[in-house]
């Protein structure tokens, strides 16, 4: 019972974890909190209902199409909205609230063209459980763990280990200096945008196939728990959020199994505030010093 737990808070954790990497990719680069993550996140889910199950498109290019149409969609926030902010040098919360006004747009095109009822995501490859040590492992649950280090291993290197991710962490230190080494701010800033889109989008379709359902009301009850999960890690830290996304995961389950189901919701609130009062930087965030 207890490996069981532990074997399904890993696999939602993942998931929540890729989504808050997408929060701490754009916060790291431009201290934004990109609230339209969500949007896209549950938006991947429902293209890959429309594509295969409605279109009838192979599964495979039905995902890549729904994570590119979400990047898209994310690169066009940036390049049509937040980049004519950025110019006018506006305050930070103007842009974060343009997020948040895409977030709603999003989530309410959704509704129009899919209604508010749960609907069932498409699975095709059925593959038998096995047991291990008296636990069930659905070996969908395998390929979530092994797509989230796999993607946590790929974005570490390339912001550590490239020219690319060294022009990231040069723009979020100081922009004007990195346009003066060089580096094409808005080229950077549209890729930082891509990628962690499609991180959030292809989280949406897995946990869309995980739960074997998604609807609109998700992107808001998942996101708040993403949001956590990289303001637990830290937010803007790569290995933080991933952290911050098991353990949110992880409580979840456990005291969704222990507890009640009920409650598991809770969870995110509560250690959001916790985090907040106790450590504002997160577990592995640097505290902000306020230059005089």
């Amino acid at each position: 019972m207890h490996f069981q737990q532990l074997i399904n808070g890993l696999a939602v954790g993942s998931i929540y974890a890729l989504v808050a990497v997408g929060y701490s990719m754009v916060y790291g680069v431009l201290k934004l909190i990109n609230f339209a993550n969500n949007a896209f996140m549950v938006a991947a889910a429902f293209l890959l209902i429309l594509f295969y199950s409605t279109w009838h498109l192979p599964y495979g290019l039905a995902i890549i199409l729904a994570l590119v149409l979400c990047a898209a969609g994310a690169v066009f926030m940036e390049r049509a909205s937040l980049n004519p902010i950025r110019k006018k040098n506006a305050p930070g919360i103007s842009a974060l609230i343009c997020t948040v006004g895409y977030s709603t747009v999003i989530t309410n095109l959704l509704l129009y063209a899919f209604g508010s009822q749960t609907i069932m995501v498409p699975f095709v490859l059925h593959l038998p459980t096995f047991e291990l040590w008296g636990a069930v492992i659905d070996p969908f649950t395998l390929i979530i763990l092994g797509t989230a280090f796999v993607l946590m291993v790929f974005l570490t290197w390339l912001t550590y280990g490239t020219k690319t991710g060294e022009a990231m962490r040069a723009i979020s230190q100081n922009t004007q200096a990195a346009k003066l080494m060089g580096v094409d701010v808005n080229k950077i800033i549209t890729l930082t945008f891509f990628i962690g889109t499609v991180c959030a989008a292809l989280s949406g379709i897995m946990i869309g196939i995980y739960y074997s359902a998604v609807d609109t009301t998700m992107s808001f009850t998942i996101g708040i728990k993403t949001f956590a999960a990289a303001i637990l890690g830290g937010i803007g830290v790569l290995h933080g959020s991933l952290v911050g996304g098991l353990v949110i995961g992880l409580l979840e389950t456990f005291v969704a199994g222990y507890i009640s189901a009920g409650y598991k919701d809770a969870i995110a609130f509560i250690i959001l505030i916790l985090v907040l009062v106790i450590r504002p930087s997160g577990l592995f965030g640097k505290p902000v010093q306020s230059k005089v």
